[in-house]
């Protein structure tokens, strides 16, 4: 395994595998003995990244969520796991009520809330500080300054360490962490967005995003990064669940003329190295210019293991520039 430090400040910054592990569906759709099989070989590996939410996985029985947090609690508490771990959570996408979802009745970002969820977690994942904190999606109700202000306080108290933000405009991330400035707190230094070598069309609307997918690191984000370099990137979703290997399962929003152009490329790095689709898209975003974090979920140890294989795949200059070029 490989490492890289998120943060920053010498108080709350951490070393954490290049490599993070996504639980989403754990507790809930990958049954607990896959779960622990999977997590118990991740931390094998030296894999130190595991990712959740505070709302995964409502949409599986109509609830809350919370199934996936209340198994990493059950999971380090039966393998005496501690802060060598850094688990991260996220909150302000939960459901205010059962049978209902984050697109109509979320539970948003005001401080009372971003009070209460992190208490929650806390309680499910069975520590007493979260290492990373994301703010999931935007909630345009609440002032930025009331979510930054009720985020620092929480570093301040030692309940939190590492501040993030999934899913939100570059401008509204940039806004946050001005206004952390100007009064003297952390600010977000994380940002979780999908992305993955295939480029996906940025103008498609929906329920979530009206103006276009925000949930996408697009050219923006991108810019934000190069011109931020003590900024991390996490990236879900770089596989597009289990898309490279399977066609059939590509998102409509990658449906255009450019991605088969980006696919050959891949396919012609993958012959050369012997790799496999997925391990190529990994080691592209791990050995690139940005300072990217893949996360990749799975269900099975056997595709964990494809995905650690690619830590170890260096790519070289040319191969890197006709992925990059690809259009």
């Amino acid at each position: 395994m490989k490492y890289r430090t998120i943060g920053t400040d010498p108080r709350t910054r951490r070393e954490v595998s290049v490599l993070a592990l996504g639980t989403m569906l754990f507790g809930s759709v990958t049954d607990e003995k896959t779960s622990f099989a999977v997590l118990d070989r991740y931390v094998e590996a030296g894999g130190t990244f595991i990712d959740t939410a505070d709302n995964y996985a409502f949409w599986t029985d109509g609830g809350q969520g919370g199934q996936s947090e209340e198994l990493l609690g059950r999971w380090r508490r039966s393998r005496g796991i501690g802060d060598e771990i850094v688990i991260a959570t996220k909150l302000g996408a939960r459901p205010l009520a059962p049978g209902t979802s984050y697109i109509d009745n979320r539970e948003g970002l005001s401080a009372k809330v971003i009070r209460e969820s992190v208490e929650r977690s806390r309680e499910r994942l069975g520590i007493e500080k979260l290492d990373l904190l994301y703010a999931h999606i935007e909630d345009h109700t609440v002032p930025l300054q009331e979510t930054v202000e009720a985020f620092g306080s929480l570093v301040a108290e030692g309940t939190v360490g590492l501040l993030g933000v999934s899913n939100h405009a570059t401008w509204r991330v940039e806004r946050a962490r001005a206004l952390a400035t100007a009064a003297g707190l952390p600010g977000y230094e994380v940002l979780q967005y999908a992305h993955t070598h295939l480029r996906p069309r940025t103008d498609v609307p929906d329920d979530l995003f009206p103006d276009g997918s925000l949930g996408h690191a697009g050219p923006d984000l991108l810019s934000y990064l190069r011109a931020e370099p003590s900024l991390t990137l996490v990236a879900y979703s770089p596989l597009l669940k289990g898309a490279y290997s399977r066609p059939e399962r590509l998102p409509a929003d990658f449906d255009h003329p450019g991605t088969p152009a980006r696919l050959a490329a891949l396919r012609d790095v993958a012959r050369e190295t012997g790799a496999t689709l997925n391990q190529v898209v990994l080691a592209w975003q791990l050995g690139g210019e940005l300072p990217i974090v893949p996360l990749a979920g799975v269900s099975s140890v056997a595709q964990l293991e494809e995905n650690l294989a690619a830590v170890d795949l260096e790519l070289t200059a040319g191969q890197r520039a006709r992925l990059d070029a690809a259009h």
